[in-house]
Protein backbone atom coordinates (compact mmCIF):
# COMPACT_ATOMS: atom_id res chain seq x y z
CA UNK A 1 0.00 0.00 0.00
CA UNK A 2 2.62 2.92 0.74
CA UNK A 3 4.77 1.55 -2.37
CA UNK A 4 1.72 2.27 -4.39
CA UNK A 5 0.87 5.57 -2.35
CA UNK A 6 4.52 6.70 -2.77
CA UNK A 7 4.48 5.28 -6.69
CA UNK A 8 1.17 8.01 -7.05
CA UNK A 9 2.51 10.31 -5.64
CA UNK A 10 6.24 10.59 -7.37
CA UNK A 11 3.70 10.49 -10.78
CA UNK A 12 1.95 13.21 -9.64
CA UNK A 13 4.93 15.14 -8.68
CA UNK A 14 6.49 14.38 -12.66
CA UNK A 15 3.12 15.65 -13.28
CA UNK A 16 3.76 19.24 -12.35
CA UNK A 17 6.94 19.28 -12.86
CA UNK A 18 6.48 18.73 -16.50
CA UNK A 19 3.56 21.11 -16.41
CA UNK A 20 6.03 23.93 -14.94
CA UNK A 21 8.67 23.34 -17.43
CA UNK A 22 6.30 23.67 -20.30
CA UNK A 23 5.08 27.09 -18.61
CA UNK A 24 8.51 28.53 -18.10
CA UNK A 25 9.33 27.80 -21.71
CA UNK A 26 6.01 28.94 -23.09
CA UNK A 27 6.80 32.36 -21.54
CA UNK A 28 10.36 32.08 -22.23
CA UNK A 29 8.93 31.63 -26.00
CA UNK A 30 6.81 34.74 -25.57
CA UNK A 31 9.50 36.96 -24.38
CA UNK A 32 11.95 35.76 -26.77
CA UNK A 33 11.18 38.88 -29.28
CA UNK A 34 12.18 41.38 -26.56
CA UNK A 35 15.72 40.36 -27.58
CA UNK A 36 15.26 40.83 -31.37
CA UNK A 37 18.11 42.66 -33.03
CA UNK A 38 16.64 45.53 -35.22
CA UNK A 39 17.03 43.72 -38.78
CA UNK A 40 15.13 40.56 -37.15
CA UNK A 41 12.47 42.78 -35.58
CA UNK A 42 11.70 44.40 -38.88
CA UNK A 43 12.09 41.21 -40.89
CA UNK A 44 9.93 39.75 -38.68
CA UNK A 45 7.26 43.05 -39.14
CA UNK A 46 7.54 43.16 -42.39
CA UNK A 47 6.66 39.77 -43.08
CA UNK A 48 3.55 37.69 -44.62
CA UNK A 49 2.84 40.08 -47.06
CA UNK A 50 1.05 39.48 -50.37
CA UNK A 51 -0.44 41.25 -53.37
CA UNK A 52 -3.15 41.03 -56.31
CA UNK A 53 -5.73 42.73 -58.20
CA UNK A 54 -9.38 42.78 -57.64
CA UNK A 55 -10.79 42.39 -61.22
CA UNK A 56 -9.72 42.40 -64.94
CA UNK A 57 -8.21 44.95 -67.07
CA UNK A 58 -10.50 44.70 -69.90
CA UNK A 59 -13.74 46.43 -70.93
CA UNK A 60 -14.25 49.87 -70.58
CA UNK A 61 -13.93 52.18 -67.32
CA UNK A 62 -17.49 53.31 -65.65
CA UNK A 63 -17.29 56.47 -63.68
CA UNK A 64 -19.38 55.36 -60.79
CA UNK A 65 -17.05 52.14 -59.78
CA UNK A 66 -13.67 51.25 -60.68
CA UNK A 67 -12.45 49.17 -63.36
CA UNK A 68 -10.31 47.08 -61.01
CA UNK A 69 -8.59 47.15 -57.85
CA UNK A 70 -4.84 47.34 -56.65
CA UNK A 71 -4.80 44.78 -53.21
CA UNK A 72 -2.48 44.34 -50.67
CA UNK A 73 -2.45 42.82 -47.79
CA UNK A 74 -0.22 41.64 -44.65
CA UNK A 75 -1.65 38.97 -42.43
CA UNK A 76 -0.85 40.04 -38.83
CA UNK A 77 0.34 36.99 -37.00
CA UNK A 78 2.08 37.01 -33.20
CA UNK A 79 5.46 37.16 -34.89
CA UNK A 80 4.44 40.07 -37.23
CA UNK A 81 2.97 41.74 -34.09
CA UNK A 82 5.73 40.86 -32.13
CA UNK A 83 7.86 41.99 -35.06
CA UNK A 84 6.52 45.61 -34.85
CA UNK A 85 6.52 45.86 -31.46
CA UNK A 86 9.86 45.34 -31.12
CA UNK A 87 10.82 47.64 -33.87
CA UNK A 88 9.04 50.12 -32.49
CA UNK A 89 10.70 49.77 -28.76
CA UNK A 90 13.64 49.99 -30.74
CA UNK A 91 12.88 53.28 -32.75
CA UNK A 92 10.69 55.27 -29.85
CA UNK A 93 12.99 53.57 -27.20
CA UNK A 94 10.40 52.04 -25.32
CA UNK A 95 10.66 49.71 -21.96
CA UNK A 96 10.00 46.32 -21.88
CA UNK A 97 6.19 46.74 -20.08
CA UNK A 98 5.20 49.13 -22.47
CA UNK A 99 6.43 47.29 -25.30
CA UNK A 100 4.25 43.49 -23.92
CA UNK A 101 1.61 46.25 -23.94
CA UNK A 102 1.07 46.95 -27.72
CA UNK A 103 1.18 43.16 -27.87
CA UNK A 104 -1.46 42.60 -25.51
CA UNK A 105 -3.70 45.62 -26.77
CA UNK A 106 -3.10 43.88 -30.41
CA UNK A 107 -3.68 40.64 -29.46
CA UNK A 108 -7.05 41.40 -27.77
CA UNK A 109 -9.05 42.42 -30.37
CA UNK A 110 -9.57 38.81 -31.98
CA UNK A 111 -8.03 35.78 -32.74
CA UNK A 112 -6.44 37.07 -36.36
CA UNK A 113 -6.29 40.24 -38.00
CA UNK A 114 -5.01 40.84 -41.12
CA UNK A 115 -4.61 44.46 -42.91
CA UNK A 116 -6.31 44.81 -46.64
CA UNK A 117 -5.05 48.00 -48.60
CA UNK A 118 -7.33 48.73 -51.91
CA UNK A 119 -6.16 51.57 -54.31
CA UNK A 120 -9.16 51.90 -57.03
CA UNK A 121 -7.98 51.91 -60.89
CA UNK A 122 -9.71 53.77 -63.73
CA UNK A 123 -13.44 55.14 -62.53
CA UNK A 124 -14.96 56.26 -59.37
CA UNK A 125 -12.16 56.37 -56.42
CA UNK A 126 -14.48 55.25 -53.99
CA UNK A 127 -13.99 51.69 -52.90
CA UNK A 128 -17.78 49.59 -52.32
CA UNK A 129 -18.86 49.52 -48.41
CA UNK A 130 -20.37 46.08 -49.47
CA UNK A 131 -17.17 44.18 -49.99
CA UNK A 132 -15.96 41.06 -47.99
CA UNK A 133 -12.93 39.48 -46.80
CA UNK A 134 -12.77 35.53 -46.28
CA UNK A 135 -10.21 33.26 -44.72
CA UNK A 136 -10.29 29.78 -45.63
CA UNK A 137 -7.77 27.18 -46.09
CA UNK A 138 -6.28 26.94 -49.68
CA UNK A 139 -7.96 23.75 -52.05
CA UNK A 140 -11.11 22.28 -51.50
CA UNK A 141 -11.25 22.45 -48.02
CA UNK A 142 -11.86 25.91 -48.67
CA UNK A 143 -15.21 25.43 -49.81
CA UNK A 144 -16.60 23.81 -46.81
CA UNK A 145 -14.19 25.86 -43.70
CA UNK A 146 -13.89 29.68 -43.88
CA UNK A 147 -14.01 32.82 -41.72
CA UNK A 148 -16.18 35.98 -42.51
CA UNK A 149 -13.79 39.02 -41.55
CA UNK A 150 -15.34 42.01 -40.16
CA UNK A 151 -13.97 45.41 -40.41
CA UNK A 152 -12.71 47.21 -37.59
CA UNK A 153 -11.87 50.52 -38.37
CA UNK A 154 -10.28 51.39 -34.22
CA UNK A 155 -7.91 48.83 -34.97
CA UNK A 156 -5.83 52.14 -36.57
CA UNK A 157 -5.11 52.96 -33.00
CA UNK A 158 -3.20 50.64 -32.21
CA UNK A 159 0.47 50.93 -33.00
CA UNK A 160 1.10 47.07 -32.82
CA UNK A 161 -1.47 46.62 -36.15
CA UNK A 162 -0.04 49.34 -38.31
CA UNK A 163 3.30 47.95 -39.61
CA UNK A 164 6.05 50.12 -39.57
CA UNK A 165 6.93 50.85 -43.24
CA UNK A 166 5.78 54.41 -43.88
CA UNK A 167 2.25 54.25 -45.32
CA UNK A 168 1.18 55.01 -48.66
CA UNK A 169 -2.13 56.99 -49.17
CA UNK A 170 -2.84 56.21 -52.38
CA UNK A 171 -4.85 53.23 -51.01
CA UNK A 172 -7.42 52.99 -48.67
CA UNK A 173 -6.40 50.59 -45.15
CA UNK A 174 -8.46 48.19 -43.73
CA UNK A 175 -8.06 45.84 -40.74
CA UNK A 176 -10.26 42.28 -41.10
CA UNK A 177 -10.73 40.57 -37.77
CA UNK A 178 -11.54 36.84 -38.48
CA UNK A 179 -12.11 34.01 -35.99
CA UNK A 180 -10.19 30.76 -35.90
CA UNK A 181 -13.33 28.90 -36.34
CA UNK A 182 -16.35 28.62 -39.08
CA UNK A 183 -19.63 29.36 -38.31
CA UNK A 184 -20.46 25.81 -36.79
CA UNK A 185 -17.31 26.02 -34.26
CA UNK A 186 -15.32 23.60 -35.76
CA UNK A 187 -11.37 24.42 -36.25
CA UNK A 188 -10.88 26.78 -39.69
CA UNK A 189 -7.62 25.44 -39.87
CA UNK A 190 -6.19 21.71 -39.58
CA UNK A 191 -3.16 18.98 -39.40
CA UNK A 192 -3.46 18.62 -42.97
CA UNK A 193 -4.15 21.96 -44.10
CA UNK A 194 -0.81 23.79 -45.40
CA UNK A 195 -1.59 27.13 -47.06
CA UNK A 196 -4.62 29.64 -45.96
CA UNK A 197 -6.08 31.43 -48.51
CA UNK A 198 -7.67 35.45 -48.23
CA UNK A 199 -10.07 36.42 -51.07
CA UNK A 200 -11.47 39.35 -51.22
CA UNK A 201 -14.71 40.28 -53.24
CA UNK A 202 -15.74 43.38 -54.47
CA UNK A 203 -19.48 42.76 -56.56
CA UNK A 204 -18.46 39.92 -57.71
CA UNK A 205 -14.59 40.58 -58.93
CA UNK A 206 -12.11 38.71 -56.26
CA UNK A 207 -8.14 38.92 -55.96
CA UNK A 208 -6.69 36.60 -53.69
CA UNK A 209 -3.62 35.76 -51.62
CA UNK A 210 -1.98 32.67 -49.45
CA UNK A 211 0.37 31.86 -47.20
CA UNK A 212 2.11 29.03 -45.62
CA UNK A 213 0.30 28.45 -41.98
CA UNK A 214 2.36 29.39 -39.36
CA UNK A 215 2.47 27.11 -36.24
CA UNK A 216 1.50 30.15 -34.23
CA UNK A 217 -1.62 30.22 -35.85
CA UNK A 218 -2.46 26.70 -35.38
CA UNK A 219 -1.44 26.68 -31.73
CA UNK A 220 -4.27 29.25 -31.16
CA UNK A 221 -7.42 27.85 -29.80
CA UNK A 222 -10.24 29.35 -31.01
CA UNK A 223 -12.67 31.35 -28.66
CA UNK A 224 -15.88 30.00 -28.07
CA UNK A 225 -18.92 31.92 -30.51
CA UNK A 226 -21.06 34.52 -28.83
Amino acid sequence: MRFHVLRTALAAACLLTIAALTLLRAQEADVAYLAWSAPQAEAAATSMKGKDKVGGTRGFARTDQAKSYKLRVQWLTPEVIRGTARALQLRQNLGEEQTRKLVKEAEAVGETVVMVELDPDEGSGVIPGDWTAILRPKGPAGEIRMSRGTNSPKLRNLPALNGIERRDFAYDRFWMVFRLATESGSPLFTEGDLEAELEVNIRGRTGQISWQIPDSIRQRKPAAAN
